[in-house]
């Protein structure tokens, strides 16, 4: 049977029995599939700070996990895939093109997962990330970040393509049928389901159906990169270290420069000291310590060399709370930028000590 053969064939069938429970956090979307009959159940890209809600759920309704699976390698939150499989000592599924060593059992175009009376059908749809895929049942499909509620995942992270999203969205994942129901990985304005019908008649995106104008529109969009984006992917890659833990080992290797310090050094127009803000444009166009330069965290590998030339600069790291500055210094120190320090506190502590913040927009 071929991919699309397989794919129709889950669709024909009738979800009966199936327990279904969506958990959200900060627009993060994972679900968990229940089998009435045999209590087996399947959870997709579980988020870690959910681990206790979902322990919680599948004690309260009797269900024993059989897979874990994420639908590709998330770079805006932090998977939980690995510790779940090791705590119920089930599988982590992904798709055979994931870097993370983690993946127990790798799925190919077609390939289905079966427990009870689960169905699950991988539908490779690669643009957002080489590794991404849909998961098909016998009436949804849940979407991971290839399609979104009234959108698409993006394509300007690490093996994005718009080329291949093309392909992905045109000649796969549109082509099941209108009243299959989309659960998307992600959506901020509470919307929990829609159709694939809907999203070809309304999403603005779907609109632009020739290759060409929809590969320069998925190049031409202008979004800033995730919070944490580089944390997210190497733990998510490696089945590796958690923010806390990542944040610890950072901190021992980073020295700090005082709130008094850095002041005085503002004041001292000879100073060449560079203080580096690593939030987000918004936030730091609502007030910065003077000074400052702009180089969003998530862009930092990739901008600090064209920004920061000379790596014997002296460098001082900011951000809203003091702990991705932290972060951000253990990066620059990595790529060569051995003066880099983290302000001990952040742009809110700043404020508090009755330091002034400058309110200049990003040139």
């Amino acid at each position: 049977m071929g991919d699309r053969d397989a794919v129709s064939a889950a669709c024909a069938a009738t979800a009966i029995g199936v327990l279904f429970e969506t958990f959200s956090a900060g627009g993060c979307r994972s679900y968990l599939l229940g089998c009435d009959a045999s209590c087996a159940a399947i959870l997709i890209d579980p988020e870690l700070g959910l681990l206790d809600r979902y322990r919680g759920y599948l004690l309260q309704q009797g269900l024993t996990l059989r897979y874990v699976v994420d639908t590709h390698t998330h770079a805006d939150h932090f998977s939980a895939s690995r510790q779940l499989g090791e705590a119920f000592n089930v599988p982590v599924v992904m798709h055979r093109l994931s870097p993370a060593p983690h993946a127990d059992l790798r799925l190919d175009d077609g390939d289905m997962l079966m427990t009870g009376s689960l169905k699950i059908t991988a539908l490779h749809t690669p643009g957002h990330t080489r590794d991404s895929m849909c998961l098909v049942m016998a009436d949804r499909v849940f979407t991971g970040d290839t399609l979104l509620i009234g959108g698409t995942g993006r394509t300007d992270l690490p093996t994005g393509d718009p080329d291949e999203l093309y392909e992905s969205l045109f000649e796969k994942l549109l082509r099941l049928p209108g009243e299959t129901l989309v659960y998307p990985a992600h959506d901020y304005k509470g919307r929990g389901h829609s159709t694939i019908a809907q999203e070809i008649a309304a999403n603005p995106r779907l609109q632009v159906t020739e290759r060409t104008g929809f590969v320069r529109m998925m190049r031409d969009l202008d979004l800033a990169a995730p919070t944490h984006l580089t944390e997210a992917l190497r733990t998510n890659m490696s089945g590796g270290k958690t923010v806390t833990e990542l944040l610890a080992e950072a901190a021992s290797r980073v020295p700090f420069m005082s709130m008094t310090e850095l002041h005085g050094r503002l004041q001292d127009d000879r100073s060449e000291l560079v203080v580096i803000d690593v939030r987000e444009k918004d936030e730091f166009e609502s007030g910065h310590i003077p000074r400052a330069r702009h180089l969003p965290r998530g862009q930092l590998e990739l901008r600090v060399n064209n920004e920061l030339p000379d790596p014997t600069v002296r460098i001082v790291t900011c951000c809203e709370f003091g702990k991705i500055s932290i972060l951000a210094a253990a990066t620059l120190r990595e790529l060569g930028y051995t003066r880099a320090v983290a302000l001990d506190g952040g742009v809110k502590a700043w404020c508090e000590a009755g330091y002034v913040l400058d309110r200049s927009p990003v040139t």
